[in-house]
């Protein structure tokens, strides 16, 4: 285990300065929030897909199985939720934690500090994929209506004009004048810490509630997710570092925006709540993750 330390600790160490930073500054998460959503993470997007090594095999079969993977979990939460006789607020909520994993604020770092750009570049795949999910697919399901508003939330949101942006450079092989793209580099490179501090400072602005919900829903984020995402993977027939990504990615706790996606339909306090159980729980589950992925 001792290992792994390397990897978690710098993680671990930037959280803290965004908790001890929102305890003793006087900073506005929202507008880091804004920043990093709109400029830094689609800039991290366009340069991490110019910049790919990936080939389209890899690809397809990083975005399959992340797509069947989020499939499994829907089926999953659903199920259970009829069996427990969850209210629909309650229901509603337990999908939306157990579908969309922080696999960009804590989940690019993670893999680049485990298995370095290789690593990252396979991470970023998987986040594109659940964040379209998210925006386009997640408000139908919890509001009940159609996809046409989730679809214009995406098409309003930056992330999807980067990935296009990086991949019509990369394919086309376009090169930027005047090293423009070292900026977006610099750009994308800010992306990871500033994520990892808002993370800090959410964690030191919420409330910490722990009950028998709040438990059971983190646990089936942070163990179920990591072994329906493995099974998966392996019916996909990923190898290798593309099915330690999607395993490591599957594990890590429920997303920050899920607060902000449950205003279509759902408890938001209940889903905060889990927010943060699910965060702190996940300093104990990664670091077991981690040790069975390279073990």
């Amino acid at each position: 285990m001792t290992v792994l330390l390397p990897a978690i600790a710098p993680v671990a160490l930037i959280i803290l300065i965004g908790f001890l930073a929102y305890r003793t500054l006087s900073l506005e998460s929202r507008t880091l929030s804004q920043l990093t959503i709109y400029i830094l993470t689609p800039a991290l997007v366009a340069d991490s897909l110019y910049r790919t090594t990936l080939s389209v095999e890899t690809s397809v079969g990083l975005v399959t199985s992340v797509v069947i993977t989020c499939l499994i979990l829907y089926l999953l939460t659903w199920g259970l939720g009829k069996i427990c006789k969850l209210a629909e607020p309650a229901q509603k909520s337990l999908i939306a934690t157990t579908l969309f994993s922080n696999n960009g604020n804590l989940g690019l770092p993670v893999n680049a500090f485990v298995f370095d750009e290789p690593g990252l570049e396979r991470a970023v795949v998987y986040m594109i994929t659940t964040g379209l999910i998210m925006f386009s697919i997640g408000p139908a399901l919890l509001k009940g209506g159609g996809i046409s508003e989730g679809m214009r939330l995406t098409l309003k949101l930056p992330l999807l004009w980067a990935m296009l942006g990086g991949l019509s450079l990369r394919l086309f092989s376009i090169e930027l004048p005047l090293q423009l793209d070292k900026g977006i580099q610099q750009l994308g490179a800010a992306a990871i810490p500033i994520a990892l501090i808002i993370l800090g400072m959410q964690l030191a602005s919420t409330r910490f509630e722990v009950g028998i919900y709040e438990i059971c829903a983190a646990s089936l984020r942070l163990l179920g997710g990591p072994l329906v995402a493995y099974m998966v993977g392996k019916l996909v027939q990923l190898e290798g570092l593309d099915l330690q990504v999607l395993v490591l990615q599957a594990a890590m706790p429920t997303a920050v925006n899920t607060i902000v996606l449950v205003t279509f339909g759902g408890d938001a306090p209940r889903v905060a709540r889990t927010v943060v159980v699910s965060t702190l729980m996940s300093f104990v589950t990664l670091p077991f993750v981690l040790w069975i992925l390279v073990h």
